[in-house]
């Protein structure tokens, strides 16, 4: 399979974007591709006649001591996975082309959910990962963007973005991907010693558990669950353990009939999300089925 094309300019990308037919698809990256990154292309390529795939990583987004000069930068790897995939174009760009006259003094605003969750403990980073999109969605011009659900609150504010400024682009979030354990896929599991990857694999456990009791016994129930699994394992230092409604993004209450337990916590050195959509038994009812961990 032939390599994609490479742009590092605004003006490659806008070369090589006009050469390319039909439907086309974007999948953002901060590069150190994955597993998880394979999906959202093919993914993106069963729907799509030509996929881009973006690699920056954006230095918005990063606050001070978060880990933006250790983020693993692996290109030539990154462009094997995307040959593999049949990815036609990746653009590339330093942090100058994205922002040619240093960092914004307008940005987009996320909002009050920006500031809940994630953006508690990581103040004006979904701030910073809007405007990076906004800008990557006018530069490559796609009709299909597609963006994994382990970052569930970044992907909720995008689609609200798309919404609210009349982007002419389809927000598709796509399944998140684990390893074999249940750790979702993460650019940032390679900073895990074997005893960190240990640790970590209890948060996808402690979803699991708190989904089961959400279908049977609601949402004090399915906190509970998912915080005894996670209070067992001290390796983990838990910034939030949160169950919201799934379309609202408030947190759930009674009338929620689909929700989204999250979960984040440290490792080692390394700070982990992930999270899963859980069901609830209308009043009265009992659910048997198995939970939804997608």
């Amino acid at each position: 399979m032939s390599a994609p094309v490479v742009a590092r300019s605004r003006e490659e990308l806008a070369t090589a974007r006009a050469n390319l037919k039909g439907r086309v698809a974007v999948v953002m990256t901060m590069g150190a591709l994955h597993d998880g990154h394979a999906e959202l292309v093919r993914a993106a390529r069963a729907k799509a006649d030509a996929v881009v795939v973006t690699i920056f990583l954006n230095p918005l987004q990063f606050a001070a001591g978060e880990d933006l000069d250790r983020y693993p930068k692996t290109f030539e790897a990154d462009l094997a996975i995307c040959t593999r995939e049949g990815v036609d174009l990746v653009f590339a760009p330093t942090p100058d082309v994205i922002y040619p006259g240093g960092e914004p003094t307008v940005r987009v605003a996320a909002g009050p959910l920006g500031d809940r969750l994630e953006g508690e403990h990581r103040p004006g980073h979904f701030d910073g990962v809007l405007t990076v999109v906004a800008k990557l969605l006018h530069l490559t011009a796609p009709d299909l963007a597609y963006f994994g659900e382990k970052d569930g609150q970044q992907l909720a504010l995008i689609t609200q973005m798309v919404r609210d400024l009349d982007f002419p682009v389809e927000i598709v979030g796509v399944p998140t991907v684990r390893e074999q354990g249940g750790l979702a896929r993460s650019s940032r599991n390679t900073y895990l010693t074997d005893s960190d990857r240990e640790a970590a694999r209890s948060l996808n456990v402690a979803l699991v558990a708190g989904a089961a009791a959400a279908a049977g016994e609601g949402v004090a129930a399915a906190l509970a669950a998912a915080r005894e699994v996670l209070d067992a394992e001290p390796a983990l230092s838990v910034d939030y353990l949160a169950l919201v409604d799934d379309e609202t993004w408030e947190e759930a209450g009674t009338g929620t009939t689909k929700g989204r337990l999250l979960v984040a916590a440290r490792v080692g050195t390394t700070r982990l999300i992930d999270n899963v959509v859980v069901t609830f038994a209308a009043p009265g009812e009992r659910s048997t089925s198995a939970p939804d961990v997608g």
